[in-house]
């Protein structure tokens, strides 16, 4: 399937979708480049680096998809948008934290695309297939990196599974919006562009909830599934304090280009 044999309604779907990955993506891996020279080791410094450049490259491949299909510039989509008009999770947008906060946070991201990535390789619709595998290839490492970590610190001492703990009962609690599905996810998956929202939820949270328990960590209760399209609702004004950093060089000249 290529975008020539998308219905109007589905492609608009396609691109809300399509957005909201990819600012997942750029928004973690900003969160993540925060880390640049103050990772607790050298060597982790260099990793949380390279993790962020992966996440950020990530987005670019995405709003890619978003361009072939409304020919909209991803960089205006990344450096001139306001936080309302955002697709991402609040669990990407909390502020960096401590160690523990950022490593959960990435096992947990990194746990939902080893999930999605598989089934959108096997998407229908041609171009994100492609993408999917191409993305699927890298963080398929970040994955072996963060859950690394989550067990280090689970079981390392006790100050450091207090702190894991804690940060999970902050993150735990936001899964569910970041599974949740927005309003054109039921028209995608009916063409097998995207996967059922309700069937990728279930695997994610039951992995997870396998691989945490089995690190003797309490899970917090989970609220309610959320709307459909509850992504748009920005809440916590972490966001807009991102963007106004993220954004500030390319708004200060607009009409710059790169050489």
């Amino acid at each position: 399937m290529t975008a020539a044999d998308l219905k109007s309604e589905v492609s608009a779907a396609l691109v809300e979708r399509l957005t909201a990955l990819a600012d997942d993506e750029l928004v973690l891996g900003h969160r993540n480049a925060e880390w640049t020279g103050h990772a607790p080791i050298l060597e982790e410094d260099i990793a949380i680096a390279n993790v962020a450049q992966d996440e950020i490259g990530h987005a670019v491949l995405w709003y890619g998809l978003v361009q072939e299909l409304t020919g909209q510039d991803p960089d205006r989509l990344a450096f001139f948008r306001g936080a309302n008009e955002y697709r991402s999770s609040a669990l990407v947008e909390l502020p960096r934290g401590d160690w523990a906060f950022t490593m959960l946070r990435q096992y947990l991201f990194d746990t939902y695309e080893a999930e999605l990535l598989p089934r959108l390789m096997r998407s229908a619709y041609t171009p994100v297939s492609e993408v999917a595998a191409k993305v699927n290839r890298e963080e398929l490492f970040h994955l072996r990196h963060s859950a690394l970590w989550v067990e280090r610190l689970a079981f390392g001492t006790e100050e450091s599974k207090s702190r894991l703990q804690s940060a999970l009962n902050e993150l735990w609690p936001l899964v569910p919006q970041l599974l949740a599905p927005l309003e054109g996810d039921a028209l995608l998956a009916a063409d097998g562009i995207y996967p059922d929202p309700a069937e990728l939820a279930a695997a994610v949270l039951g992995r997870l909830r396998t691989e945490l328990n089995r690190l003797e960590l309490t899970l917090p209760a989970l609220p309610a599934p959320p709307a459909a399209g509850a992504r748009s609702d920005r809440g916590e004004g972490h966001l807009a304090a991102l963007l106004a950093e993220m954004q500030s060089v390319a708004r200060a000249d607009p009409a710059a280009e790169s050489w």
